[in-house]
């Protein structure tokens, strides 16, 4: 009797832990750390003789990271500006670039986001359609945060090449900055134009609160293609260091 007693018990936790395995996460808190090699983005501003471009990378880190909040539930996503990250030395904002502390709101059912950007001294606050991402699944396979993520790629703005890996244990189809549109969370994206990479450091299973998931409002409003043309213009005789300005801003 005690062997048949035992015996339920041990199915009964196979089951139960294999269901808390096969769980679906659909609400909660994901840490983002967004790394920039800064020294790989002063080589690609230079042109000609820039030697003092050379002499600043050596005064610089090569590393300027930072860490963003993505909350999501019930279709929709809000990313923001989280923790401080502690940098010494601070580099030059003119290296930190434009559009460092986005805030992306996604209403993944309607296929609309919000956001506002700070495009040096001007903010913007973006109304438009999410962008439709073309993306090509793979077979490569990578664990991020304790998550086996699988690896899509895709051409955004003609010519950026981006890396992403998304899991489907979270059944919310966003990730960090504008990226969404895969059959699950992304959690890490590489884009090596501008020698930057956002990769999930934890989850949190926290109670997602109304305020959580309020979009921004301040700021001067457009849409996307109105901000691409103000930063064409304004940006057309900066030669690389504006051409990567604008992607930095419009991803």
């Amino acid at each position: 009797m005690k062997k048949i007693f035992f015996a339920y018990i041990l199915t009964l936790l196979i089951f139960f832990r294999a269901g808390a395995q096969d769980a679906i996460i659909t609400a909660g808190k994901i840490e983002f750390e967004k790394k920039v090699n800064a020294h790989k983005e002063i080589e690609s501003d230079a042109e000609g003789d820039d030697s003092w471009l050379l002499e600043l990378r050596k005064a610089t880190p090569q590393y300027i990271t930072s860490y963003f909040n993505l909350y999501f539930e019930n279709g929709r996503t809000l990313y923001k500006p989280g923790r401080e990250a502690v940098m010494s030395p601070k580099p030059p904002d003119w290296i930190m670039g434009p559009a460092i502390d986005n805030v992306v709101y996604h209403d993944l059912d309607k296929q609309q986001d919000i956001t506002v950007k700070n495009v040096f001294e001007s903010s913007f606050l973006i109304q438009d359609s999410i962008r439709k991402v073309k993306w090509q699944i793979t077979f490569d396979k990578r664990t991020i945060a304790g998550f086996e993520c699988r690896k899509a790629v895709a051409i955004i703005m003609d010519s950026v090449y981006v890396v992403a890996f998304y899991t489907d244990e979270i059944a919310c189809s966003g990730g960090p900055e504008s990226f969404s549109g895969l059959p699950g969370m992304i959690l890490g994206v590489a884009i090596p134009r501008i020698n930057t990479t956002w990769f999930a450091t934890k989850l949190e299973l926290v109670a997602v609160k109304p305020e959580d998931l309020s979009p921004p409002k301040k700021g001067k409003k457009v849409n996307n293609k109105e901000l691409m043309a103000q930063l064409r213009a304004a940006m057309k005789d900066w030669g690389k260091f504006g051409r990567r300005n604008i992607w930095h801003v419009m991803l």
